[in-house]
């Protein structure tokens, strides 16, 4: 296949190994210092596309990608505030997006569980939950969309929390929590130098407490993950979320 990429750090560069490791073809590559080269024609080259940006871009892209033409595999978050208004043109424009909060296998079959681990607990309402997050420094939103989307598969399947709330802790510091509702999910979010993503549910009761978390080592999971989904959107037209490519069936 031949990919383009929109967004060149140190993701985007990542992604480029992984995909010529997997015997893709590189055809473009965009960051901020060659915005001008971001053309129809140049988009066209490509038989995927895939988007690691800022939240602030993000929607400007999917444009150009849908303006290609071109599959593309979105893995920039901040921006699901417009995923409604997004899916509505791609369905109508006939184009193909898939999106997600994280590529990684390791996190979609942690989503997978987090799911199925809320529904039970749901059966035992002395516990009390919250999600934790941590991130390096230069992570620009918070929560994490992962731990969005940990929160909502939480929130789907236990009777006693309705939405979430976000709490950002301070130079590593615990954040106040103190005016959560008891209807409420706590994400607790931290911003810690050089850690790439990890995540943690708690349980916590008065006799005990369940931890169910993911530590990610490195970006090479959540590489991998896009470099798969753009094989596997390569020939499909439609709006498509990650669990769809995964599509668990226990």
């Amino acid at each position: 296949m031949n990919i383009a990429l929109l967004g060149y750090g140190k993701m985007g560069k990542i992604i480029e190994k992984i995909a010529t490791d997997r015997k893709h073809t590189i055809v473009l590559k965009i960051d901020h210092h060659n915005q001008h080269e971001l053309t129809r024609e140049n988009l066209q080259k490509a038989d995927a596309i895939i988007e690691f940006t800022t939240p602030g871009s993000v929607l400007s892209n999917i444009g150009h990608c849908f303006d290609a033409g071109v599959p593309v595999v979105v893995g920039t978050t901040g921006w699901y505030e417009h995923l409604d208004e997004v899916k509505e043109k791609c369905r109508q424009g006939g184009h193909t997006l898939l999106y997600a909060s994280n590529f990684s296998v390791g996190v979609n079959i942690f989503f997978h569980i987090n799911r199925k681990l809320a529904k039970l607990m749901s059966n035992y309402p002395y516990y009390d939950v919250q999600v934790e997050e941590i991130h390096h420094t230069q992570k620009m939103d918070a929560p994490s969309g992962t731990a969005i989307t940990i929160a909502q598969g939480i929130i789907e399947n236990l009777n006693n929390k309705k939405e979430w709330v976000n709490a950002l802790a301070a130079d590593g510091h615990e954040a106040d929590d103190k005016n959560i509702k008891n209807d409420q999910l706590l994400i607790e979010s931290f911003r810690i130098d050089s850690v790439p993503g990890t995540h943690t549910v708690i349980y916590d009761s008065e006799v005990d407490s369940i931890e169910f978390k993911h530590t990610a080592h490195n970006r090479n999971g959540f590489a991998l993950g896009a470099v798969l989904a753009a094989e596997w959107v390569h020939g499909k037209k439609g709006f498509f979320s990650v669990e769809e490519m995964f599509d668990f069936d226990i």
